[in-house]
């Protein structure tokens, strides 16, 4: 997989800084095979653990037998629900709350670490087996007898919400959430959408599917847990993605003990998608056992449990509604969504199809009036929360069909239907009618990026060079945009948000001027080390090699709240980059001192401090030696030392966004879609380092392009997951994946120091829908209008034996 650059609007690079594209220096580590994960943690006597899943949807535990499991070789123990409620452990709670139309709150469940009196998924855990090795503990497990009577389940959105197949009343997962509804949610102005309608020239409409999909990152989840008697001190090494967030929902919610008597590590982390934002129960219970065992306890999920137990993606269904004046302008959008929410509240579940769904429903669109409705589901399925992009790629999908539907049915052209509807430069900073404010952007420079890369111009010869060799071209667009690092936190508390959404950092300077960070920020694969290396080269002239960055340990980290949604660069390099002003403005009391000058008149720049106007300067080195070493120093005005803190709470979202174009050739005899071509030109605002922004611009892709004809995440009408292995859940390979053609046109954010607006989910928010416009495009000369995610031969197949009338 290659790519090729469209476009670029960079600030100019220095050797090392802001702009240049410097190799990852993490990864020699990773490709000498001496990364340290999770897993490869090995602390003495250690031991193992495996867990009892239940094998139904929806049962009711009448008797749970652990005698022969215990007496199994090198068992130490068989820990179960009524364990964990005897010992007072709290239940896995949920950190935003959602209101309903009337005010009142949603329905919060219990969400026990293990199962209590019932299942209520394939996967639900039930017992915990502890024994000296790994393979002790999984034949032990298989020895602890379980009888479950069980229950009626319901697996899918329409038929929770909806009476049972025979008639009868849907089953309920919980019995205080009637008709399976957390809540029922709404944002906009239903009235000034309805007036909008009334005078409404045309109106288009459309359902679609925003299919289920598992996070799948290469390193499974892991936890290996150890109390300290001696110290009274728990440990937890974890697959996390923000282990200062862990260590606070262990003691002030699960474990419930003092902060300062839990260590919460996230070594190297084999990526994360969102996946591993989440406190799950695996975390809790490995500290726990450890304290009844006398060991450290140690777990790893195979794949096939992943599928089980890790937190899946998306599953919206949602009818959609945009009235238009006989111009072609978008007068006013209507949205009613059923998402699922799984049998439990996952962390952050409640706001994926609200706050980060609804609100950016306008896309890159002037739309005068909005209004959505939004009701959340229980099932008896894994629980649902964020995968990359996280309630994004459903506003940019359903948005994104809906422009194209209407190019159709209207007869306008698709690309001058959306460029007659973009926000236009001169109208930043632009309000939505779904509550957030766009900063900054320029939606025609990159859609024509866009379109210049995949050559557009000549799109009719290539459709028919497809023609000639039997197969069907077609062309589908997406002009998305997103919000990344999600802020200020009083907004999102005022929203429901249950934590701080603020970054922190903190920038050590030792006394031979090499450099320290500190950061709250979490690296699963996004290569701090190097970009957040390469913000302190710039400012302090420092070369890289002399910077380490340090993260993932809330014993070396004062606070941080970890990386999701972006946020790493805008927000965590900004606390890093306020640490470095206040740096900096020590270092020029210092370097005034030394230089007889007045502070005011001390200039800082390229690792120099000099008296402005003159060739008198001292280096930073030699300051910071000064520092440290206050032979000749104003100690009485300015102690010793340079290492400051900084947290950073953003003003406002930043607003990434795009134009993504792709090809693909269908042959119409198998149902085969091939993706011929790919382009995108992205906004991403001020570009660190352009080799990693396009990096990261290729999983991002990889991603998309696997929901939109790979993955899906399938259960039967019992609650079973058929699709829990990579035998069943198909994800895409390398030979599926053409060259990407990637460019970027940077707008930078006002709002941020370093004018950064994130790029890590903009691959998987902006091609999905492109895709599928693009299979479509494909299929309508067969007759074919629709299609949902993912377009697999199969069902590209019946659908053109459908639209032919061969059958259904």
């Amino acid at each position: 997989m290659t790519s090729e650059t469209a476009g670029t609007a960079v600030p100019a690079a220095s050797s090392e800084g802001i702009g240049a594209s410097v190799a990852r220096r993490e990864d020699r580590r990773f490709l000498l095979g001496k990364g340290r994960y999770t897993d490869d943690v090995r602390l003495p006597e250690q031991s193992w653990a495996v867990f009892v899943r239940s094998p139904h949807a929806h049962a009711a535990i009448r008797s749970l037998d652990a005698a022969r499991a215990l007496a199994a070789p090198g068992v130490l123990a068989v820990l179960t629900g009524d364990d964990v409620a005897a010992d007072g452990l709290g239940g896995i709670p949920c950190g935003w709350q959602i209101k309903n139309k009337d005010g009142s709150n949603m329905v919060e469940p219990p969400h026990p670490a293990l199962a209590q009196g019932k299942v209520r998924h394939a996967g639900d855990p039930v017992a915990m087996v502890v024994a000296k090795t790994r393979v002790q503990a999984r034949e032990a497990a298989k020895l602890v007898d379980v009888d479950y009577q069980p229950l009626p389940a319901v697996a899918h959105l329409r038929a929770a919400a909806t009476a049972g197949a025979s008639g009868g009343p849907v089953p309920l997962v919980w019995d205080e959430a009637p008709g399976n509804v957390c809540f029922d949610w709404h944002l906009g102005d239903a009235a000034a959408v309805d007036a909008a309608f009334a005078a409404a020239d045309r109106v288009v409409a459309i359902d679609v599917v925003n299919n289920r999909v598992a996070p799948n990152a290469i390193e499974p989840r892991a936890a290996n847990g150890h109390y300290d008697p001696a110290e009274d001190r728990y440990t937890l090494y974890t697959t996390s993605q923000n282990p200062h967030l862990t260590r606070l929902l262990l003691a002030a919610f699960t474990l419930k003990v003092p902060e300062h008597k839990l260590r919460v590590v996230a070594p190297d982390v084999g990526g994360g998608f969102g996946s591993k934002i989440f406190h799950y129960a695996e975390e809790l219970l490995v500290l726990w056992a450890s304290r009844r065992v006398g060991r450290p306890v140690k777990w790893t999920a195979e794949r096939s449990e992943s599928f089980l137990s890790d937190a899946h993606g998306r599953d919206h269904v949602s009818h959609a509604e945009l009235a238009l004046d006989a111009g072609g302008k978008f007068l006013a959008l209507r949205v009613r969504t059923l998402a699922n929410l799984g049998a439990y509240l996952s962390t952050f579940a409640p706001a994926i199809p609200t706050y980060l769904y609804a609100t950016l429903l306008s896309g890159p669109y002037a739309i005068p009036a909005i209004y959505a409705e939004v009701k959340a589901l229980f099932t008896n399925t894994v629980p649902v929360d964020a995968v990359r992009g996280a309630g994004r790629p459903e506003a940019s999908y359903l948005l994104e069909r809906l422009v194209d539907k209407a190019a159709r049915e209207t007869g306008a052209d698709r690309v001058e239907l959306r460029r007659r509807n973009f926000i236009r430069p001169d109208q930043f900073p632009y309000q939505t009618a779904v509550a957030l404010q766009y900063d900054t952007g320029d939606y025609d420079a990159t859609l024509e990026l866009a379109l210049a890369a995949i050559d557009y111009p000549h799109l009719a010869e290539r459709k028919a060079a497809s023609r000639a060799k039997g197969k069907l071209r077609g062309f589908g667009i997406s002009t998305y945009l997103e919000a990344c690092g999600i802020a200020p936190s009083a907004l999102v508390g005022a929203l429901g948000a249950r934590a701080g959404l603020y970054e922190a950092a903190t920038v050590r300077v030792h006394p031979t001027g090499s450099v320290s960070v500190f950061t709250g920020s979490h690296s699963h694969g996004q290569g701090h080390e190097t970009t957040f290396a390469q913000l302190v080269a710039d400012r302090l002239g420092v070369p890289l090699a002399s910077v380490e960055v340090v993260h993932g340990d809330t014993d070396r980290i004062p606070f941080g709240m970890g990386t999701y949604g972006s946020r790493s660069a805008a927000v965590g390099g900004s606390a890093i980059v306020k640490a470095m002003d206040k740096i900096v403005d020590k270092g020029k009391k210092i370097a005034a001192h030394l230089l007889e000058a007045s502070v005011a008149d001390v200039e800082f720049e390229g690792g120099k401090f000099r008296v402005a106007g003159t060739d008198r300067e001292k280096a930073f080195g030699e300051v910071a030696f000064a520092a440290y070493v206050p032979h000749n120093y104003p100690i009485e005005t300015v102690e010793p030392g340079l290492e400051d803190s900084a947290f950073y709470d953003p003003k406002n979202f930043t607003f990434p966004a795009g134009c993504h174009a792709v090809e693909v050739e269908v042959d119409p005899e198998t149902g085969v879609v091939e993706v011929a071509g790919v382009a995108i030109a992205d906004d991403v605002g001020v570009v660190i380092n352009p080799m990693i922004v396009d990096g990261q611009a290729h999983g991002g892709l990889a991603h998309g392009i696997g929901q939109a004809l790979f993955e899906e995440c399938v259960y039967d009408d019992a609650g079973q997951l058929l699709s829990g292995s990579f035998m069943t859940y198909c994800m895409p390979r390398a030979a599926d994946l053409p060259m990407f053609h990637v460019g970027n046109h940077a707008t930078p954010c006002t709002h941020n120091p370093l004018g950064i607006k994130g790029v890590g989910e903009v691959g998987a928010i902006g091609v999905p829908p492109a895709v599928i416009n693009a299979v479509l495009d494909a299929l309508e000369p067969l007759g074919v209008a629709d299609i949902d995610m993912p377009a697999t031969p199969e069902r590209v197949w019946r659908a053109i034996t459908a639209a032919s009338g061969g059958g259904k």
